[in-house]
């Protein structure tokens, strides 16, 4: 699966990039925003990827300007629920004090909540303000009874989302070209199921453009 808008791509994780996200993942510098903070052995991310290369589970290699910066995620997707648990985080340091992380946000926002149709939730650590700051602004809402939790459970609605970060993504749309979005699905999409369960959950109602490639179909 290949998520593409303008410079930006979002690339399903593949046994190619294991190393480079489980090298960044150990760095103290992510690791501790993160709730499991032990050292991850490759034979463990081994393991890890066997468990998530499914249909209720996307890891996406974050590429800006053909630059790998980062990870995002779709974990636990309940497509009977319509929700699933989102996830990010970025190793190259110099996108922290830009619109990136925003705009990167907003991209995936827009692919889950109004073309797909799932609702998010996100667990973030009490200590993440900027995670927080910038969840917020997309429409995150704390969950209830979470106020004395360590790493704290969020909640992305499509109300919330559309109200909530509307200033947001007037911005983005200033910021970033007018380019499509493209959603490719690839072979192993369908061979793992993934591709059958988004194609059915895509609003038919989404100004979208549909071709053929070599490799799937794009959105």
């Amino acid at each position: 699966m290949i998520l593409t808008k303008g410079n930006i791509r979002f690339i399903k994780l593949c046994k190619d990039d294991l190393e480079l996200v489980r090298q960044w993942r150990n760095s103290p510098r992510i690791s501790q925003y993160m709730e499991y903070r032990e050292y991850i052995t490759p034979e463990m991310q081994q393991e890890w990827f066997k468990s998530v290369n499914n249909k209720h589970n996307l890891y996406l290699i974050i590429e800006h300007d053909h630059q790998k910066i980062g990870l995002i995620n779709a974990k636990h997707i309940d497509w009977d629920d319509h929700s699933l648990e989102g996830g990010i985080f970025f190793w190259e340091e110099e996108v922290y004090n830009t619109p990136l992380p925003a705009i990167v946000s907003l991209i995936f926002a827009e692919m889950i909540i109004r073309i797909i149709r799932l609702k998010i939730f996100a667990h973030i650590m009490k200590t993440n303000d900027r995670a927080i700051r910038y969840n917020r602004q997309l429409g995150f809402e704390l969950c209830d009874g979470q106020e004395g939790v360590e790493n704290q459970r969020y909640l992305l609605t499509t109300e919330n989302y559309l109200i909530k970060s509307a200033k947001l993504r007037k911005a983005f749309y200033i910021l970033i070209d007018k380019s499509p979005f493209v959603l490719q699905l690839e072979r192993d999409d369908y061979v793992n199921g993934i591709a059958q369960m988004v194609e059915q959950r895509i609003d038919p109602f989404v100004p979208a453009e549909i071709r053929e490639t070599e490799s799937g179909k794009a959105y």
